[in-house]
């Protein structure tokens, strides 16, 4: 009889991880392969894959209910998976590394219910493909045990952004994927995060809906319409804005459903560059509103995400904020690395065992190991 596989905290591991993340916006794979030895991660490679059409069209479709759609999740999960070993094939081409040197993969998979009220979120992924594919042992489900502790189960990303980017003065790091958390740093005091509201999720969905493209390249549609304050209004009226934190959110709130609803309650049509404008504002005032509530001593935003990329949503903000505005780039860390890095930080924290302090971010009742363990 074969031994049985050891746990990753038994292991004399390396101190290689890779992270991989296909968030919100589902535009695409991105992943790094980093090194955990010294006091800041070092990241040897980088790698992006385009999600595939057909593919994106599914996850998206599996955010609501469909026809067999327990079958249809389990394929797209098949299929998502093959994508993450394409970008796990390049890290490792890029990085001259071999798979026994990788300590673990950090796979956050991607999200089509999250409802942690009901105790429950769920996350397409098959790590155990994943780890057959790659011969590397894989971490994944880093949400459920969070949630299973009284837990938000997201934002994960603050505790990550409070080994990476604390400073002297009170900073706050904005991740601008399809949804916006904030993580709130200040010197000695535990890290504050929290989801604030869309980033991107519904200005990808009004552009596609309009001009047929994924998203608004460098906001350039939305700098031809003007804000309608009066939809602006009925937007910020949303009541899971006045929730205190801990909280998260996604598409189970923020969806087309919920902005045609909004427009139907206007009683009147904008022209459809005015609701990008409005939409583009939306997310600057919900942040600023969020940062302004919470974070009053904040001396700087340092943002990471694809929004990071978006000159009118940066402008916006940094108008909303009143305060210096820049990209994470300006810390030593990309804006679009962001995310893969903290799951290959996760990863490394797994495999050494390590309880994360989630209370102040998530309002789980303690410090937890979060993930599963998938052996290679």
């Amino acid at each position: 009889m074969p031994a049985p596989a050891q746990a990753p905290h038994a292991m004399a591991h390396p101190t290689l991880c890779i992270g991989l993340m296909s968030g919100t916006s589902l535009d695409g794979v991105d992943g790094v392969l980093a090194d955990f030895s010294g006091e800041r991660p070092e990241v040897l490679a980088q790698a992006s894959l385009a999600m595939p059409a057909a593919l994106r069209a599914e996850l998206l479709a599996l955010n609501t209910p469909g026809h067999d759609e327990l079958g249809r999740a389990a394929l797209a999960a098949n299929a998502l998976v093959q994508q993450y070993a394409q970008v796990v094939a390049a890290l490792l081409y890029r990085g001259e590394a071999e798979p026994r040197q990788i300590a673990a993969i950090g796979a956050h998979g991607q999200t089509v219910r999250h409802r942690p009220e009901l105790g429950y979120t769920l996350q397409l992924n098959a790590p155990a493909l994943l780890a057959e594919l790659t011969g590397i042992g894989v971490v994944a489900d880093f949400r459920s045990r969070d949630v299973a502790a009284g837990g938000q189960g997201a934002p994960l990303a603050p505790l990550f952004h409070d080994a990476c980017f604390a400073a002297q003065t009170p900073r706050a790091i904005l991740n601008l994927g399809g949804i916006a958390n904030v993580t709130l740093l200040r010197r000695g005091r535990p890290p504050v995060g929290f989801d604030t509201g869309p980033a991107n999720v519904l200005m990808d969905l009004w552009c596609a809906r309009h001009t047929g493209q994924a998203f608004d390249a460098d906001g350039r549609w939305a700098a031809g319409g003007h804000a309608d304050a009066q939809l602006l209004g009925l937007l910020l009226a949303e009541p899971w804005l006045a929730l205190p934190p801990p909280k998260s959110t996604g598409r189970d709130l923020f969806n087309a459903a919920w902005l045609d609803g909004k427009l139907a309650a206007l009683g009147r049509t904008p022209a459809p560059q005015d609701v990008q404008a409005t939409l583009r504002q939306y997310t600057a005032q919900t942040v600023a509103d969020a940062i302004g509530a919470h974070g009053a001593d904040i001396e700087q935003v340092l943002v990471c995400g694809g929004g990071a990329r978006n000159r009118g949503l940066m402008q916006a903000l940094a108008q909303a904020l009143s305060r210096p505005v820049r990209g994470t780039d300006a810390a030593g860390v990309p804006p679009q690395l962001v995310e893969a890095l903290a799951f290959a930080w996760l990863a490394w924290q797994h495999v050494r065992g390590r309880a994360l302090p989630t209370a102040t971010v998530t309002g789980s009742r303690g410090a937890r190991v979060l993930g599963a363990w998938y052996p290679a």
